[in-house]
């Protein structure tokens, strides 16, 4: 059975940090993109950051840039999603999602394109 697990949420103060994870099982991560997307109450689904499956480019929306990093270990077919200086507008429940690519470059990691997702960790950020 092919599946996403993310772990890591959990409740930290304002300027705190976690670690998520998102483990693959039932197929290898060393030939997908990974993008870790985020939901607020009441928001849409939108996107953080993805990684290419080589792990040499990654991109982030901007409200996260400077304060977030991805990055990816094919050994252990995990991604993680370090996060800091967090913010309360940072709550959100946070979900993996992978696409296959045969290009170890692309970033192509559109919301409504991904093949694969977990089912979400929850986030909160609050005094």
């Amino acid at each position: 059975q092919l599946q996403l697990a993310e772990s890591g949420g959990g409740l930290v103060q304002p300027g705190g940090s976690l670690r998520l994870s998102c483990a693959a099982s039932g197929f290898t991560l060393d030939y997908s993109v990974i993008g870790w997307f985020r939901q607020a109450p009441g928001k849409e689904r939108e996107g953080v950051s993805c990684i290419s499956s080589s792990g040499g480019r990654t991109n982030y929306a901007d409200s996260v840039k400077g304060r977030f990093t991805i990055s990816r270990d094919n050994a252990k077919n995990t991604v993680y999603l370090q996060m800091n200086s967090l913010k309360p507008e940072d709550t959100a429940v946070y979900y993996c999602a992978a696409r296959t690519s045969n290009s170890g470059s692309s970033l192509y990691c559109p919301r409504v394109g991904m093949h694969y997702w977990g089912k979400g960790t929850l986030v909160t950020v609050s005094s």
